[in-house]
């Protein structure tokens, strides 16, 4: 009796969990939002509770330049890796019905570019990259007559790069949420449209858009949180240069703490991009309800 008394505790069970839940995450971030609304610094234990942190932030240019990349790295990423996923979801699903050979492979090697770790990723591609001698794409371009092409130093090519390897990396994420929706919609939607005698392009348009339109907007919410949250590939890849041209939002805040030692005003970024991510987060649990209220 005792035994069955104890499994209709769920916070007893649920207590380690929440009690790593607050020191680890909930303290962490409050004191994140404390130290945002203070000058501290990492050189001084002496601070004082001041808005000047979230002043100085907005005033500065760096900070708007800041912001104008990383919407331009969220935007490509969300431009070309919902299409992009939905392609390799589509052609994933179509070999599968048709028992093509290859398709188990294709689906594993795509899986591997998201489980990679955000470090490896941007070592990777900055040996693809790479203006020197060892650079493999510069090779390439040399062997075929283009020439060498510095995308790691110029600023155009350097924010065109982040954005192709986080873009590689992405993809497979937007793949295995497209595929999952595509198992859900029912075939007997296809073959009534077969029965009518419609085309492929027609199927694709009238019935599997539609259907996953869901899908689609959970995976723009999800993609536009995890694209701006990006710190570890960035930051190897080229660091947030040259001349700033690569540099998102947590970069900035990680240069502001790190190089700077301004904790303040590290701490007031890292707020501003936490409240866009809880704007986004509700966006999603909406879009959740949304669907499930559909059921």
């Amino acid at each position: 009796m005792t035994q069955t008394k104890s499994y209709g505790r769920p916070l007893l069970w649920m207590s380690p969990m929440i009690l790593m839940l607050i020191l680890f995450y909930l303290y962490p971030l409050l004191d994140v939002v404390r130290l945002s609304f203070t000058n501290a610094s990492t050189l001084t234990p002496e601070f004082r509770y001041t808005l000047n942190s979230y002043i100085k932030t907005f005033k500065d240019s760096n900070f708007l330049n800041t912001v104008y990349v990383s919407v331009i790295f969220v935007f490509m990423n969300i431009v070309v890796q919902i299409p992009l996923g939905l392609m390799i979801a589509v052609a994933l699903n179509a070999g599968i019905h048709r028992k093509l050979r290859g398709t188990i492979f294709v689906r594993t090697v795509v899986l591997a570019a998201w489980m990679a770790p955000g470090v490896l990723v941007g070592i990777v591609w900055q040996m693809l990259l790479s203006s020197s001698q060892f650079g493999i794409v510069n090779y390439f371009l040399e062997t075929i007559g283009i020439g060498r092409i510095e995308f790691l130093v110029q600023p155009d090519y350097a924010l065109i790069s982040i954005i192709v390897a986080n873009i590689w990396r992405g993809t497979a994420f937007t793949m295995i949420l497209q595929y999952a929706g595509l198992q859900r919609i029912p075939l007997g939607l296809y073959e009534a449209a077969d029965i009518d005698g419609a085309s492929a392009f027609q199927k694709f348009y009238y019935i599997t858009i539609p259907q996953l339109v869901p899908i689609l907007f959970i995976n723009f919410v999800l993609i536009t949180i995890y694209t701006f949250n990006t710190f570890d590939m960035v930051i190897v890849l080229t660091g947030g240069g040259p001349a700033r041209a690569t540099q998102v939002l947590t970069l900035s805040a990680y240069e502001q703490v790190f190089s700077f030692f301004s904790l303040g005003r590290g701490s007031a970024i890292a707020v501003i991009l936490l409240a866009f991510n809880l704007v986004m987060a509700v966006a999603y649990y909406k879009l959740v309800l949304s669907q499930d209220d559909r059921k």
